[in-house]
């Protein structure tokens, strides 16, 4: 298929869209089928960026719990961002972090959400065999926050930190520590929220899109919004602290009353500190509505399987999912931990189904092929900023999503990750790919040696293929592709394998003969550049 019918195709082959006949019956019954590459490739792609060969390699013995178990490890906080961007009005020294400095003035503070930025990326390059950086990222588009709007770095960063933190825990922790955090206060207005001018922002995206939803049994009320801005009066920002704080003088005192939704719950006014303690009160009622668990396993289902949940996928996958979630006391890591070692997730039908997101696909791309980056922080944070913007320019602007509702590709039906390509974005992909395995883009490039002599047998022209699509694509080609990409491009239209074997084993036994190794590069270069610009490629 070549990207004209890819903009016209459905991933979703097999009915996969069709609304009146099941796409699977699988549910959550524990996987007990084959365990090979093929499973622990869907595995790795789904719960973090790209399939690396080393990770490949050093997981690929393991039985698939202990490989779910390893990728359920939270990972420590990383080493802060530092000043790439040279003088500072606050007395930042290039090199040193400014997370805990002053906050600057609006140029300033713009340099340093860039730097914020491209540190962000380095992370996920950089990312272990855990699930961890994804759903730093999948919290990000859950609880969003703007850095358009928040502008200050500090909050920012302290957020990503808030989502790092929690990731992997406790969902209702979570949630109140997002609550209180001062980059949220900032974005959606909480640190306004007074007595006397009770603000409904933040409450209202408490229900609508941080816990119950707007689904169709999601029967929350405007008097339930009101009362929980009226909970939440009185939190404050300290910009030279870089906390929330609680103003006891600007705190609602009185009773709130709940809807029918929420068992007519009343929380009872607090003065004083305690005050601030109705908080928990407020989440207490909201996670007592099984609406909670149903909403975010539905998004956790969309993200990490399928964005199409059909009745039989809502009856077989999603109720037992968030049973366990409810059950746990919304344990994140249990929860994930079920439906990543679940049938469902390995049925056939449930693999190469998704369009990577612009992250998937240039982090991915990078992390796949080992791309190397400058060791030096300044060219570092350079070159990580400018996947960043080419991330940006596929309509994925880290720290920055859209709307509130994070990123359309995730909740916009019918098409849900069909938004992520258009007659714009998908040359801008192919621009990115080609130009990191032919000239380079902005100075880093796919070493394609280095990457083939990773695999098992990068000699046999017929394993190379193989093992390159294996890694590289999440659906079966034909015959007839597999022919042509050996005989046509690693061939050269010679007549038997052993011209690539010779080339290659030349190369192996003498890295100093030029022409040789400028050919075998050719050779691997228009390899990859022409698997990367299949269709098949953008999907995982």
């Amino acid at each position: 298929m070549d990207r004209r019918q890819f903009l016209t195709l459905s991933p979703a082959r097999n009915t996969r869209n069709s609304k009146t006949v099941a796409r699977t019956a699988t549910g959550l019954t524990p996987y007990t089928g084959a365990w090979g590459d093929q499973q622990l490739i869907h595995l790795l792609k789904r719960t973090t960026f790209g399939a690396s060969p080393e990770n490949i390699k050093a997981l690929k013995s393991l039985g698939m719990q202990q490989v779910v178990d390893i990728l359920l490890t939270a990972q420590a906080d990383p080493t802060p961002p530092v000043n790439n961007y040279g003088t500072d009005s606050t007395g930042v020294a290039p090199g040193a972090t400014w997370v805990r400095a002053a906050q600057g003035d609006e140029m300033l503070e713009r340099k340093r959400i860039d730097s914020y930025k491209a540190w962000w990326v380095g992370q996920m390059l950089n990312q272990q065999a855990s699930i961890h950086e994804k759903m730093v990222l999948f919290w990000h588009n859950h609880f969003v926050t703007e850095t358009t709007m928040v502008n200050d770095s500090r909050f920012i960063y302290q957020y990503n930190l808030t989502l790092r933190q929690y990731a992997l825990g406790n969902f209702k922790a979570l949630t109140k520590a997002v609550t209180l955090d001062p980059c949220m206060l900032v974005y959606l207005n909480g640190y306004l929220n007074s007595k006397g001018a009770a603000d409904e922002n933040y409450a209202r995206e408490l229900h609508e899109l941080f816990t119950v939803g707007k689904g169709p049994d999601s029967h929350y009320t405007e008097d339930d919004v009101r009362a929980t801005a009226r909970v939440l009066t009185g939190f404050r920002v300290d910009r030279t602290a870089i906390v929330s704080t609680f103003n006891t003088t600007q705190h609602d005192i009185t009773n709130k009353q709940f809807s029918g939704f929420y068992g007519n719950k009343v929380i009872s006014g607090q003065t004083g500190p305690d005050g601030a303690t109705e908080v928990d009160a407020l989440l207490d009622i909201i996670f007592a509505q099984p609406e909670v668990a149903k909403f975010i396993c539905r998004k956790l289902y969309r993200f990490f399987v399928y964005y199409d949940i059909d009745q039989a996928t809502e009856a077989n996958v999603i109720q037992p999912l968030a049973d366990i979630f409810r059950s746990s006391g919304y344990d994140i890591k249990a929860t994930l931990n079920a439906l990543f070692t679940s049938e469902h997730f390995f049925d056939p039908l449930n693999m190469a189904c998704l369009i990577k997101s612009p992250v998937d696909f240039c982090i991915g791309m990078c992390r796949e092929f080992g791309v190397t980056f400058p060791s030096d922080y300044t060219n570092q944070y350079q070159r990580w900023g400018d996947l960043h913007n080419a991330m940006a320019g596929m309509l994925q602007n880290l720290g920055d999503p859209p709307l509130v509702a994070g990123w359309e590709a995730y909740y916009q039906e019918p098409a849900y990750h069909e938004l992520w390509i258009n007659t714009a974005t998908l040359p801008r992909r192919n621009q990115l790919s080609d130009g990191l395995i032919t000239t380079g883009y902005k100075n880093v490039k796919i070493d394609p040696l280095a990457f083939a002599d990773k695999l098992s047998n990068p000699g046999d022209p017929v394993a190379l293929v193989n093992d390159s699509l294996d890694i590289l694509y999440r659906v079966g080609v034909s015959d007839n592709v597999k022919t042509f990409l050996k005989d046509t491009i690693l061939l050269a239209g010679q007549s038997t394998n052993s011209y690539w074997t010779s080339a290659w084993n030349n190369y192996k036994s003498n890295p100093g003969d030029a022409a040789n190794t400028k050919e075998v590069t050719n050779h691997l270069q228009a390899l990859y550049k022409y698997i990367m610009n299949l269709s098949e490629y953008q999907l995982s």
